[in-house]
């Protein structure tokens, strides 16, 4: 019977072989997120090919742009702002949600109510209008765009860490916490989260796709990430025009996006039950 039972925890904490897949791919680029510079061929924003939209050979990868840049280091880089601020964003927005959301749920009355409202009320601006809005008044650095995107996020990453936070919160052992007359910080940080840890790192997963994807849209309409920088959707954006000529340089930065926000997708419906479902 023991042997059945430490068999099954193991079972139960294993990957799936499309789970792993999508881990595969996502460590893929986050190490070429953090080695770009070191692995690029040629500066990004040098010339390489006399013409434009040049085709692939051996000394462009991918092709040139419409300025007759390489393409294949404009997608290393691209992958570096493009990883680097989605998951700037989604743990601001995350970090903050999770733990405003679990104060509230612990603390509760008038602070509850009054932040709930306010965040409901962020919550119900479409989430592509805010970006274009603040984009179009304050700009788009680098610092801009990822308190932007994790400012629209916030609110959803509440509403789920406070819903989660309710249920644990009228679990005994949190009534037997207060008993013993522990604070808030120790109820929320010390039983709490240990019990939501599962679920919050499977909605931290799909936020950063839905990060990925608005700042790919606001980079695509030209109020993203601004030259000589260039993420993923940029990158489709500047080379568009050019689909019929130099089809690389639109596709392959269009299926960088789709492989990383389709390998988040798969790793997060594979997680190991017991990690997925974690709560008390």
């Amino acid at each position: 019977m023991t042997t059945s039972t430490t068999l099954g925890r193991k079972v139960s904490y294993r990957f799936s072989w499309v789970g792993m897949i999508g881990f595969t791919i996502i460590l893929f680029w986050a190490v070429i997120a953090l080695l770009a510079p070191h692995i690029i061929p040629y500066p990004v924003g040098e010339i390489i090919d006399d013409d434009y939209f040049g085709p692939i050979g051996s000394k462009l990868l991918l092709g040139s742009d419409y300025l007759g840049r390489d393409m294949f280091s404009r997608i290393i880089m691209g992958a570096r702002y493009t990883v680097g601020i989605s998951l700037a964003a989604v743990c601001l927005a995350c970090f903050s949600g999770a733990a405003l959301g679990m104060a509230a749920a612990v603390i509760g009355g008038w602070f509850d109510t009054l932040l709930s409202r306010l965040l409901d009320a962020l919550n119900s601006i479409p989430s592509k209008l805010s970006g274009l809005v603040v984009a179009a008044a304050v700009g788009s650095s680098l610092p801009v765009l990822i308190i932007m995107l994790a400012v629209i996020y916030t609110p959803g990453a509440y509403r789920f860490a406070r819903s989660l936070a309710v249920n644990v919160n009228t679990m005994d052992y949190i009534t037997v916490a207060r008993t013993r007359g522990e604070g808030i910080p120790y109820i929320v940080f010390s039983e709490i989260l240990p019990n939501i840890t599962g679920p919050l790192l499977a909605d931290f997963g799909i936020r950063f796709v839905f990060i990925v994807l608005l700042l790919s849209g606001l980079s695509f309409l030209g109020l993203g990430v601004q030259p000589p920088y260039a993420d993923w959707g940029a990158l489709v954006h500047e080379n568009i025009g050019g689909l019929p000529f130099g089809a690389p340089a639109v596709i392959v930065p269009s299926l960088a996006i789709a492989s990383l926000t389709i390998s988040v997708n798969l790793l997060i419906d594979n997680l190991p039950k017991k990690i997925r479902d974690r709560s008390a």
